[in-house]
């Protein structure tokens, strides 16, 4: 089976300064064309975010060199997604 995959989607978890998260956030959004979705959470990081990276983009550059830089985040964790398993997507 072969697949064309013309995005790579990516999570990233991220630790902001304390009570920047939401203008962390916002930064995000205006600054990274990337960027699919934006959550608060609860827990060891302030905000969860999901990207959408063209293939050929290699994920540890762009949170290096994109997201890492911007300031008052302080920590990220990363997690590549393979499938979407979705209602209206079933890849299986």
């Amino acid at each position: 089976m072969t697949s064309d995959f013309r995005v790579r989607v990516i999570f990233v978890q991220i630790k902001c300064r304390p009570g920047a998260a939401y203008r962390v956030a916002e930064r995000i959004v205006d600054r990274v064309e990337a960027t699919s979705e934006i959550y608060s959470t609860s827990g060891s990081f302030d905000l969860l975010a999901k990207f959408q990276l063209p293939s050929e983009m290699d994920p540890g550059l762009f949170v290096t060199s994109i997201l890492q830089p911007i300031e008052d985040i302080t920590d990220t964790y990363t997690i590549i997604g393979f499938n979407a398993f979705t209602p209206q997507t079933n890849p299986a």
